[in-house]
């Protein structure tokens, strides 16, 4: 695909970010709205977090993107069995450091063009779908359904479209499916944020044979469980 330049971008750009990329989670640096905001940030973190851990107690996970670990500690808090995919080696070290769990097995792959050779009960991705371009969604979301053993759920989080998500010296987010970023060094990247309505994205998964919600934090986030009908092939060519 065309996408290919912009893709190998944004790796770069997670690679480079990896050590300063929780001062985002957390609030810190450049992100730092304040303690009203921050409150109301992990209000609302914590609201899907305990929707997720109804789905993974003690079973098998496929952690897409899963970076320094801020959620793969709590999956493997929960007793999974976790394998945690990323294209950086620089984030998966430091998940590697922070989770110290034997329960979690890492591999570094372009999810892009990674295939899987197992099936799982869970297959979990935070801030990741923003991430995939638009032309690639069908093609992602095979992948999620390839990944999944038959009643096994999709869960994921990402970011509604709230301009003080970002960094405060970051331009201001659009629509246009890139947004250009910059690290606390001023090193610039563009990369690919797509953002996605809550209902429309729903619609969009029904289409292609999922059942179940996404559904909008108040403020910041969104967040889906999605199951796939095995009754029927994966709905490839839908006209959005």
């Amino acid at each position: 695909m065309r996408d290919g330049p912009l893709l190998d971008q944004q790796i770069a750009y997670y690679r480079a970010r990896a050590q300063e990329y929780d001062e985002w989670f957390l609030r810190q640096g450049r992100y730092d709205r304040g303690p009203e905001f921050r409150h109301q940030w992990f209000r609302e973190i914590e609201e899907i977090a305990a929707a997720l851990a109804s789905l993974t107690q003690g079973v098998d996970v496929l952690e897409l993107a899963g970076g320094t670990g801020l959620w793969t500690q709590r999956l493997a808090a929960s007793g999974c069995s976790i394998l945690a995919v990323d294209a950086s080696p620089e984030t998966i070290a430091i998940n590697r450091e922070r989770v110290k769990s034997p329960n979690v097995e890492y591999q570094i792959a372009d999810i892009f063009t990674w295939t899987p050779t197992s099936t799982f009960d869970v297959v979990f991705f935070s801030f990741w779908l923003s991430h995939v371009p638009a032309e690639r969604f069908d093609a992602f979301w095979e992948l999620v359904h390839a990944a999944l053993r038959p009643g096994g759920h999709a869960f994921f989080i990402d970011s509604l479209f709230e301009t003080t998500s970002v960094a405060q010296n970051h331009d201001i987010p659009d629509r246009s499916g890139v947004s250009r970023r910059k690290l606390n060094d001023g090193r610039e990247f563009d990369i690919v944020k797509v953002f996605h309505e809550p209902a429309e994205l729903e619609r969009r998964l029904v289409e292609r044979g999922w059942s179940g919600w996404v559904r909008p934090t108040e403020t910041f986030f969104l967040y889906g469980s999605m199951t796939f009908s095995r009754d029927q092939p994966f709905a490839n060519g839908i006209k959005d």
